[in-house]
């Protein structure tokens, strides 16, 4: 208070006191109706009715009003190439796994639950491959729809040499070897039921007196179906079925078939989610109940993929994937998990992806439509969050409008 009398006395003696030219309502940005200008007027608390003393802040050399605040972060968020220089997160087209869709019709289809994705056959995949490639996006992966008339429990087609997945990754990679494939080893586009895996006879040790998913017969199909995309040329398989021990199990078939050079991006902690739902309706993948089955099969997923209340779940997940030769590690969804990104990110030595899944994708589209969001900026900020929760690599359908604005957040 002191302090204050004394550089109030100081400004009187210089004639910068309250009078009318050095008072703060004298400044032309101020003007007595403004907010600004009453609480610059203000009565202290401490206020002395025999100094007639006005609340007032500190003024500099040059008489402006300032605060003593040698720390002011805004400084570095000034101007675009300010904050463009401190940014700690970019996401770039170098970031992202763009998913394809692919069905054996003669024309592409439209995904009406994912608006702006298709359906493709072979020549419109080729078309969006070239496309991304030339904007930077290298990296690709293959979602086959399957007709109904070869699925069956076994989803013995999946690891069909002249299938749908081989005879796209042999076209990209024809025409396009730079490009780096990705494929999606699970059983559920092929399966009669809807099931990443394979659904047992009996309801024994069932959940809710339905049949159980068979874990290691479904692992050797699984390995099956790798060894056969890596006999077509991909680069990456990516399980995502959530059966125990099957990221083991596929390292040591494509050792021992001589493909030491593919990888596995093993979808380490996959969800039970809400967010599936237009992801399943464009491979027609929901699980479904058969006629003929001596066993009602699972009316979900629960009792392979995550529940969604675990955390530390996923990091035994991920320490068992890691250990069992996986080369990337991937969270499924996205955007609601990104506390469990960060914790893998934290605790794991191998690099980390995420996955905007198709639920997120619709929401953001339809708010879009509905004139709510800008979908620009919504879609940029939502995948520079992955990054910055510690995710190297982002793998979603978002992409296609991210990798058309050669940006990040600026």
């Amino acid at each position: 208070m002191m302090l204050r009398r004394a550089a109030t006395k100081a400004r009187r003696a210089k004639g910068l006191g309250n009078n009318a030219s050095s008072s703060p309502l004298s400044s032309p940005l101020l003007s007595p109706l403004s907010p600004l200008s009453s609480l610059l007027t203000r009565r202290s608390p401490f206020h002395s009715s025999e100094t007639e003393e006005e609340w007032d802040l500190p003024r500099n050399l040059r008489g402006d009003v300032f605060l003593h605040q040698r720390s002011r972060p805004r400084r570095n968020r000034k101007t675009g190439i300010m904050r463009a220089m401190v940014r700690e997160n970019n996401i770039s087209p170098a970031n992202f796994v763009y998913p394809l869709f692919v069905h054996e019709k003669k024309i592409p289809e439209p995904i009406d639950s994912m608006p702006g994705c298709a359906r493709h056959t072979i020549d419109s995949l080729l078309r969006e491959v070239e496309e991304g490639l030339g904007l930077g996006v290298g990296h690709y992966v293959i979602f086959p729809k399957i007709n109904d008339n070869v699925k069956d429990n076994l989803a013995t087609a999946c690891d069909d040499a002249d299938g749908l997945v081989p005879e796209c990754i042999r076209a990209i990679k024809s025409k396009f070897p730079e490009a780096y494939v990705w494929t999606d080893v699970a059983l559920d586009p092929y399966s009669s039921q809807g099931h990443d895996g394979v659904v047992g006879d009996d309801a024994t040790h069932g959940d809710d007196g339905r049949a159980r998913i068979l874990n290691d017969v479904t692992v050797q199909r699984l390995c099956a179906q790798a060894l056969c995309h890596a006999e077509a040329g991909c680069d990456v398989v990516s399980p995502s079925d959530m059966m125990d021990g099957r990221v083991g199990a596929i390292r040591e078939a494509l050792d021992l078939h001589g493909h030491t050079d593919v990888s596995i991006v093993s979808y380490t902690a996959k969800y039970a989610s809400g967010f599936y739902g237009p992801f399943r309706d464009a491979l027609d993948s929901a699980p479904r109940e058969i006629e003929g089955a001596k066993a009602k099969p699972p009316k979900d997923k629960k009792t392979y993929q995550m529940d969604p209340a675990n955390a530390k779940e996923a990091l035994r997940e991920a320490f068992l994937d890691e250990q069992e030769g996986a080369d990337m590690l991937m969270v499924k969804p996205g955007l609601p998990y990104l506390d469990i990104i960060q914790l893998l990110s934290q605790n794991i030595h191998i690099p980390l992806a995420a996955y905007q899944v198709s639920g997120e994708y619709a929401m953001l589209k339809a708010a879009a439509a509905n004139g709510w969001i800008d979908e620009k900026t919504a879609v940029l900020e939502t995948l520079t969050c992955f990054k910055r929760a510690g995710s190297i690599l982002v793998h979603a359908c978002a992409a296609r409008l991210a990798r058309d604005e050669h940006t990040c957040m600026a």
